[in-house]
C-alpha cells in the first residue's frame, strides 16, 4: 500500500527564496500528517521564485531562467531536507535548469527519505518551450525504486506519448508521475485524457500533480488549469474517501458528496478549489512477478545526499483542503507485462536509451523506441 499525495498547487508570489521554503514545508508536511508516503509538486514549480526578483525580470522568461539558476543548490538542499525530516517521498515538480552551455532542461528531481536523489528531464518539448529559443529536450529514461514499488516520471507533455512510458512501464514502473502545468482548457484535456490512456494501455497508476490560479507577473505561469488525481488502472475497484479530519473547507468529490480523487478506467471527480492537496491509496495493481510487490533493499540510488539548509522552517501550520481515496487491493489485478524474473535482482535505477527497441529480459536495462500550448 502506497499513499499518495498530489497537489493542486497555487501559484504565489513569494519575495524571498526563504518565504517560498516555509509554503514547500507547509505543503509537506499537511501531506505528511495525511499519511501520504509520497508527495507530487507541479511542473514549472522553479519558475514560481521568479517573483523573488524585480518587475524587470519577472515579466521576462529569459531573465528569470537565468536568475532563478542562483537558487539551484537551495533547491535540492531544501527538498532534500524536507524528505529527510518528514519521511517523504518528493517529487518537486520541475526545475527549468542549466547544465553549463546556456540551455535549460525542465528537470524534476525526485528525493528519497534516506537522502538519495535523481532526476527526469521532459523529453517532448511544447509549442510555448520551443517559442523559447533556450528550452531543450532531455535524451534518457529512468525507472526508480520507490519504496517497495518502482515508478517513473512523465513530465506534462510527455504523459501523452505512449511509446517512452511504455518503455518505462516495461522497466518495471506501476506509478507514473505526472507533474503538469497547463494554462488552457485544451491543454489541461489533452494532459487528462494522456493521463488516463496511460493508466488503461499500460495497467498502472497514474498521479498528476498541476499548477492553479493566476500569476500575471509571470509569462510563463499567468494562467493555470486543471485538476489534480491519481488515475487508477481498469478493474480496480474504488472504495469511498473520507476528509481526514481537520481539513475542513473541501468542495464536495465524486457521487453524493463523497471524496472521489482516484479513477478507475477513464472517470475522475475531482475538487474545483485551488490549494488542495488530494491523497489516495494505491494498493495491489502495483504489483508486478507472481502477485507480489516488488522489494528493493534501497530506494533513490543515484545522486548525493542533500545538506541541511537553514531555509527550511516549519512553524508555519496553515491548513490546506485534502481528501483520502483508497484502491481496494482485494479487487486488483496482476499487472505484469513480461514473465516473472526468478529471482534476478532488478537495478534500482534503470535509465532507458530512446534510440532502438530491445527484447532485453528483466534485470536488464531495457530499451525502447522513443516516441518522437504549455503543457
Amino acid at each position: 500500500m502506497m499513499r499518495v499525495a498530489v497537489a493542486k498547487y497555487a501559484i504565489g508570489a513569494p519575495r524571498t527564496f526563504a518565504e517560498f521554503a516555509d509554503k514547500q514545508a507547509q505543503w509537506l508536511s499537511e501531506a505528511r500528517r495525511s499519511g501520504a508516503q509520497l508527495a507530487v509538486l507541479p511542473e514549472y514549480l522553479s519558475l514560481e521564485l521568479g517573483a523573488t526578483f524585480g518587475a524587470a525580470t519577472q515579466g521576462d522568461l529569459h531573465a528569470s531562467l537565468v536568475a532563478t539558476q542562483a537558487y539551484h543548490g537551495a533547491w535540492l538542499d531544501l527538498f532534500g531536507l524536507l524528505a529527510r525530516e518528514l519521511g517523504l517521498h518528493i517529487v518537486a515538480g520541475s526545475f527549468l535548469f542549466d547544465p553549463g552551455h546556456g540551455r535549460y532542461r525542465n528537470r524534476s528531481y525526485a528525493f528519497a527519505p534516506d537522502g538519495g536523489r535523481l532526476w527526469q528531464d521532459k523529453l517532448q518539448l511544447t509549442g510555448f518551450e520551443k517559442q523559447a529559443g533556450v528550452i531543450e529536450a532531455g535524451d534518457a529514461l529512468k525507472a526508480f525504486a520507490l519504496g517497495e514499488q518502482r515508478a517513473g516520471i512523465a513530465i506534462c507533455y510527455d504523459i501523452e506519448f505512449p511509446l517512452p512510458v511504455r518503455a518505462q512501464c516495461e522497466a518495471g514502473a506501476r506509478l507514473l508521475i505526472a507533474p503538469s502545468c497547463t494554462d488552457t482548457a485544451a491543454g489541461a484535456t489533452r494532459v487528462r485524457v494522456g493521463c488516463l490512456a496511460r493508466a488503461l494501455e499500460n495497467r498502472c497508476f497514474v498521479a498528476q500533480a498541476v499548477t492553479a490560479g493566476e500569476a500575471l507577473w509571470s509569462p510563463a505561469l499567468d494562467t493555470n488549469t486543471g485538476e489534480a488525481a491519481v488515475y487508477a488502472p481498469m478493474d480496480v475497484a474504488q472504495r469511498g474517501s473520507t476528509p481526514v479530519p481537520g481539513a475542513a473547507g473541501a468542495a464536495p468529490l465524486g457521487p453524493a458528496g463523497r471524496g472521489a480523487t482516484v479513477a478507475s478506467d477513464g472517470g475522475v471527480g475531482v475538487g474545483r478549489a485551488a490549494g488542495r492537496l488530494d491523497v489516495a491509496a494505491c494498493d495491489g495493481a502495483l504489483a508486478s512477478g507472481g502477485g507480489g510487490r516488488t522489494r528493493t533493499s534501497s530506494t533513490f540510488t543515484a545522486g548525493t545526499s542533500a545538506r541541511n539548509s537553514s531555509t527550511a522552517r516549519f512553524s508555519a501550520n496553515q491548513p490546506s483542503t485534502m481528501r483520502c481515496s483508497a484502491v481496494d487491493s482485494r479487487s486488483a489485478v496482476d499487472v505484469r507485462l513480461r514473465p516473472a524474473h526468478h529471482g534476478e535482482a532488478r537495478p534500482a535505477t534503470a535509465p532507458i536509451s530512446t534510440s532502438s527497441r530491445s527484447k532485453q529480459s528483466w534485470g536488464k536495462r531495457p530499451t525502447c523506441g522513443g516516441a518522437a500550448a504549455h503543457d
